[in-house]
């Protein structure tokens, strides 16, 4: 644990502010208590000036000390007994370590402000009224820090899921613009409009197909994931328009256990992968593409012979990109793509439900 860590909780321009108007008002209400209590009378206000000046200076560095000290240990509890399990147990450890922490630092300071100029009081007495006044601060101090840490963190929560949500919304929208592209709509009209007049029980076929993709679309893009069954219902749908473009030269095998159908993983999620094998690949008769959809351990791998097409403009990946956040936002695991000499493989992780 570094101090870079504990500036990721707040800043060294937050935690320097916060310290200065902190001493400056710890320095005032000792002055002037001393002052009005016949402690430490003040002879004028230069002197008042002098006694404000070098306290705050010896209140700053005494400040760091505890400050630093403070935010390491909070960290530390964050991890080993957060607010929320251990309430009680964390309140009486922290203000056992802030006493302690107050009581070293005091007497050190106490030790050194002596050195430099000698009090005029009683030295014990002294050590024992900083002592208390340093704990009364630091456990003042570790309030507000605690207090502030948590307004901050709760800020960040919330800014992080907004950022999420409109991420997602992004991701949503893209998904759903890759199913109603136009060109795919335009292509698979084209065949359809073929199809009337030369075989109406596979255009009848085909629009069944072709309605059961929206449908599914519609009924998944709000949804945080989908089962496998699901999944390779939608792809036969999506394959099945496919193949009546291009025929006998898509060729595709699903080689999947029983047992993993009911894992999950995002929606839409073999349509990114298929749909980008059948852009950037070579289809035709001499070039026939075969998908192979097949599973290792809990990974739904789905390889393709690689064929890329020759004009075909650099890729910007988008899919790809929004595929891999969608994974993130449900999990741990994320899909991996690899281009091998003679294959194109993507890995998608299957997560069980249970």
């Amino acid at each position: 644990m570094n101090v870079k860590s504990i500036h990721q909780l707040l800043s060294f321009k937050n935690l320097l502010q916060f310290l200065i108007g902190f001493s400056l008002g710890v320095q005032l209400i000792v002055i002037l208590y001393n002052h009005f209590s016949g402690y430490h009378v003040l002879s004028d206000f230069g002197y008042f000036l002098y006694r404000l000046f070098r306290g705050l200076v010896f209140t700053l560095f005494a400040g760091f000390l505890l400050a630093y000290s403070n935010l390491f240990f909070i960290r530390f509890l964050n991890r080993v007994s957060p607010w929320s399990l251990a309430t009680f147990k964390r309140i009486l450890i922290q203000l056992a370590f802030s006493v302690s922490v107050a009581m070293v630092v005091s007497v050190a300071f106490t030790s050194f402000a002596h050195f430099v100029t000698p009090y005029a009081e009683e030295l014990r007495g002294v050590y024992i009224s900083n002592a208390l006044i340093f704990s009364v601060v630091n456990i003042l101090m570790v309030s507000i820090l605690e207090g502030w840490l948590f307004f901050t963190q709760h800020k960040r929560v919330e800014q992080m899921a907004k950022n999420l949500e409109e991420e997602l919304s992004q991701i949503k929208f893209e998904v759903l613009k890759s199913q109603i592209n136009p060109h795919f709509m335009f292509n698979s009209l084209n065949v359809l409009s073929g199809l009337v007049n030369k075989d109406t029980r596979k255009a009848q076929q085909f629009i069944d197909e072709f309605s059961h993709i929206y449908r599914y679309v519609l009924e998944t893009i709000e949804q945080p994931v989908a089962t496998l069954e699901k999944e390779l219902n939608f792809m036969r749908s999506y394959l099945f328009l496919q193949q009546i473009r291009y025929g006998d030269y898509l060729i595709f095998s699903i080689n999947v256990p029983a047992s993993l159908l009911k894992f999950f993983l995002p929606p839409l999620s073999l349509q990114v992968v298929l749909e980008n094998a059948i852009k950037h690949n070579v289809i035709n008769e001499s070039m026939p593409l075969s998908i192979d959809i097949f599973s290792q351990g809990n990974y739904l791998i789905i390889k393709n012979n690689l064929q890329p097409k020759i004009s075909m403009g650099h890729s910007t990946g988008l899919g790809l990109k929004n595929l891999t956040k969608r994974y993130a936002m449900i999990g741990s695991e994320e899909p991996a793509f690899v281009v091998q000499t003679d294959y194109y493989i993507a890995k998608l992780p299957l997560i069980d439900g249970e």
